[in-house]
């Protein structure tokens, strides 16, 4: 049982490899983003020093549905009441660079927000813009998002980060020509997993877990259930070596008659009984070595011999669990009275010595059946007589 841990941890992992197997299975991805970084390159003259001032990175990044082309011109910014950066009005018109028709290339910087990406993308196309370029918010640092601006035609839209386009409109605000060049930087593909993929491995992966979470209810089930079957086995051994415990014992001596040392066993061992061994009765009347019968009897509770139930013999009915002792019924007409046994020992190698008596006597009445008894007493009733007056073990017993 302490295995199935184990197993459910197998299952949990098995679980993991089918969502691993999913995700990497052909199909499973069911489209990749595509995008481009844009190189903007922007070039002015400082009217301190009257330097050409240039810097370049690629910073930017392609609308989604702009064409990957470059494009150069003037930067210019909205010039609308308010303050207005965001180029969302239809009217709003671009400083300093100019509007009309067949004027130089010229690009429009906005920034982000106030309306949506097409409206911006339309309004500077309106003033005949070569590209557009919109800058990002503020909380968004130095980071660029994609785009979706579909219809707006072939002009190039990117967006660059807050800090650049902060930095290029201020140069525009404070009246210094700013000169932008877009170019077309590094491709990027992103990889998306279509829904289906993502139901099917949900479900496996739910199914799995549901799998591993009643095989552990299962296995703690048993496991309780087996825990509870050892201790009910445990109180019966322990009622049962109540019941054994009232079992006359009897240790073997010098100058016994009875039991011939050398020809007598123990039937569970089957080792001859000798000088000192303590010998247990059973009310069947059979003996045996008190260290093989009790075990024998805490596992079978029946003799060895003659398989009568000690238990039941000795007055205990039912299983050991809920032993009940029967009240003492009085002796039926053909019931067999409590039984003394007498066993004398004659000394082999001292004949002149006097005769030990040994009484070990049963004083617990036998509720079984009185013709069984009757008939189990008289046979070795008989045993024990021949015993006595054999010859060879010391003559017969006065």
């Amino acid at each position: 049982m302490a295995g199935r841990p184990l197993e459910a941890g197998v299952g949990a992992r098995g679980a993991l490899a089918l969502l691993a197997l999913a995700l990497c299975s052909p199909g499973a991805g069911s489209r990749e983003l595509e995008w481009y970084s844009a190189v903007v390159r922007t070039e002015y003259v400082d009217p301190a020093t009257n330097l050409t001032v240039w810097s370049v990175s690629e910073s930017g990044r392609f609308g989604d549905s702009s064409p990957k082309e470059g494009a150069q011109g003037l930067v210019g910014v909205p010039r609308a009441p308010g303050g207005d950066l965001e180029g969302c009005a239809p009217d709003t018109r671009f400083a300093p660079a100019p509007g009309d028709r067949g004027a130089a290339p010229w690009v429009a910087l906005v920034a982000r927000g106030g309306c949506t990406f097409k409206d911006k993308v339309l309004v500077a196309a309106r003033r005949n813009a070569s590209a557009v370029v919109v800058y990002n918010k503020e909380l968004y640092g130095n980071l660029t998002a994609p785009m979706s601006h579909a219809g707006t035609g072939n002009i190039v839209v990117i967006m660059i980060s807050y800090p650049k386009g902060r930095e290029i409109l201020d140069l525009v605000q404070k009246g210094i020509p700013v000169k932008m060049t877009i170019g077309i930087g590094t491709r990027h593909v992103q990889e998306f997993i279509n829904g289906q993929s993502v139901v099917f491995v949900a479900i496996a992966f739910i199914t799995m877990m549901i799998i591993s979470l009643a095989w552990l209810i299962f296995y703690y089930i048993q496991r309780f259930l087996y825990t509870g079957s050892q201790f009910g086995r445990q109180s019966h051994r322990k009622e049962t070596k109540k019941v054994i415990g009232q079992l006359p014992l009897h240790t073997v001596k010098h100058g016994e008659k009875g039991i011939d040392v050398d020809a007598e066993n123990c039937a569970v061992c089957i080792e001859n009984f000798k000088v000192k061994d303590i010998i247990r009765i059973l009310p069947c009347k059979h003996i045996f070595h008190r260290i093989c019968i009790d075990p024998w009897l805490l596992d079978h509770r029946t003799c060895p011999m003659c398989k009568l139930d000690v238990i039941k013999a000795l007055g205990y009915w039912g299983e050991p669990e809920a032993v009940q002792e029967l009240p003492a019924a009085e002796p039926a007409p053909r019931s067999v009275s409590p039984v003394t046994v007498r066993v004398t020992l004659q000394d082999d190698d001292d004949s002149s010595h006097p005769s030990s008596l040994l009484s070990a006597s049963a004083s617990e009445a036998v509720p079984q059946d009185p013709a069984s008894f009757k008939e189990d007493a008289g046979e070795n009733t008989a045993l024990l007589d021949a015993g006595r007056s054999d010859p060879q073990h010391g003559g017969p017993a006065s």
